[in-house]
């Protein structure tokens, strides 16, 4: 098989064709997910909570998360 002179879209589709084969629905699936990169931006979203927090809180919290366990 020459893919070197298949174009991209075609390669994909044969590369999940042969994906789904394998794996099956679900695994196909579960292996798709894996690069699934998420929304927004979570460092900004990380901010707003933590920097109403001192070091010490978030210590404490974290403590208390553990003994909970």
């Amino acid at each position: 098989m020459a893919t070197k002179e298949l174009p991209f879209v075609e390669v994909r589709r044969r590369g999940f064709k042969a994906l789904a084969k394998e794996l099956g629905p679900v695994g196909f699936i579960r292996f798709l997910q894996q690069f699934e990169t998420g929304r927004g931006d979570y460092t900004k979203e990380l901010h707003k909570f933590l920097d109403k927090l001192s070091a010490d809180e978030i210590a404490k919290r974290a403590k208390r998360k553990r003994s909970r366990k």
